[in-house]
């Protein structure tokens, strides 16, 4: 009965917001009173899955560190709904996000050991520099050692060639094998939404020694295509697979269905059920811009008892086609078609959502620190990209629209 009392005063205080910005500047007492009667309610911690072969026992639903909404007290509430696994880096919020972290294991440090904390950084010299890099995301974050630690966002217009060898590489599993002995870190990754995501998968089963990747994800990928058999090997070789980018696609979706009234569900929540639903998937980070969205997703690991029917996937996939989206959110024509021009579309694409769905600025910064070569579109059948993507994203309007924003 608590628990359902506490969801229903969390919809109450929603009614006359839904964003923390807008609620901070609205009523700053009246937010920080809801903060910490949701702290000294507290839920139990969400349902837990195995993070790959060696990795721990970890909530199913991850929350992102990129929101503006983020604060100490945006964490508590997070914490009071059972989030236990958190995800920041170190450019989120032009670096504030680690900071804010700090704060709340400050104010909380006996939750230290009850959460699953992740970070990230960029080592564009190559792997070893991840050595350097630690101790100054430990500092930021507050604490004397990370769950896990990723190189951000994997790929070859930011690291090279070459990094598609990363994960197999020695020098790697040197740095890895290091991290780890050092006690600073427990487990080593990367996260990808590249074109080239599953050259990435498929090294890291290979190498052996890689134990998380947080990648682009959407459960509508072709069944036994690369992707499929990329995610395959990964699971086999013990690999944490962490999903990202799931709920991209459904900003402009309708939110109800007759059929998903049914299983008492939204259509958000389905597709965040649609990724649980493949039992290599051990989580779902997701960016939660409000607590509206956080008691939705919530609720959705709460209420997951069992995989989507293909029936249920089949009507899902259909309703989010048919939505308006800025971005594909992982398709094998969209991947292949990447790897066959340097014109950074799916970059493109995706700093668009950013600014659109998000109100993220930096957007912009983004746009403009892409090479010459990556935003010129002069040889690129943009109307061939829309009609190749199974999602059918439409990259003629969507490049308008970054020219207009970025330009």
């Amino acid at each position: 009965m608590k628990e359902k009392n506490f969801s229903a005063s969390r919809r109450s205080f929603l009614k006359s917001t839904l964003t923390l910005p807008v609620a901070l500047a609205a009523a700053p007492s009246l937010f920080t009173q809801s903060a910490r009667a949701a702290t000294a309610t507290g839920a139990d911690a969400l349902p837990r899955r195995q993070l790959g072969k060696g990795g721990p026992q970890v909530t199913m639903l991850c929350m992102g560190g990129m929101m503006s909404a983020l604060s100490p007290d945006y964490i508590d509430i997070a914490w009071s709904m059972g989030i236990r696994y958190f995800d920041t880096a170190d450019c989120y919020i032009k670096g504030e996000s680690e900071r804010i972290f700090a704060r709340w294991l400050a104010k909380y440090p006996e939750r230290r050991k009850e959460i699953f904390l992740v970070s990230k950084d960029h080592p564009h010299k190559g792997p070893e520099q991840l050595l350097e890099m630690i101790d100054k995301r430990l500092a930021a974050c507050g604490t004397t050692y990370l769950d896990a630690f990723y190189i951000h966002g994997l790929g070859p217009r930011e690291y090279g060639d070459d990094s598609l060898n990363w994960p197999k590489s020695d020098a790697y599993r040197k740095v890895a094998e290091q991290l780890k002995s050092s006690g600073k870190v427990k487990m080593v990754g990367f996260s990808c939404h590249d074109g080239h995501l599953t050259d990435y998968l498929n090294a890291a089963a290979q190498g052996g020694f890689i134990d998380i990747i947080m990648l682009a994800y959407n459960p509508f990928y072709p069944k036994g295509g690369p992707l499929d058999k990329a995610l395959d090997a990964c699971h086999q070789a013990g690999i944490g697979l962490v999903a990202m980018k799931t709920m991209r696609s459904t900003k402009d979706v309708p939110k109800r269905l007759p059929e998903l009234d049914k299983l008492g569900i939204t259509t958000h929540q389905a597709v965040l059920q649609s990724a649980w639903s493949d039992p290599r998937i051990s989580v779902v980070c997701n960016m939660i811009d409000n607590v509206d969205q956080m008691t939705s997703s919530t609720d959705a690991a709460r209420n997951y008892k069992e995989p989507l029917t293909f029936a249920q996937m089949e009507l899902l996939r259909e309703t989010l086609f048919a939505g308006r989206r800025t971005m594909c959110t992982g398709c094998p024509a969209c991947e292949e078609a990447s790897k066959q021009t340097p014109f950074a579309f799916q970059d493109i694409a995706r700093f668009v959502t950013y600014y659109e769905q998000d109100g993220n600025v930096e957007a912009k910064e983004y746009y403009q620190a892409l090479a010459a070569e990556h935003r010129d579109t002069s040889r690129v059948d943009l109307a061939g990209l829309r009609e190749g993507c199974h999602f059918k994203t439409d990259y003629p309007e969507i490049i308008r629209r970054a020219e207009r924003y970025f330009a």
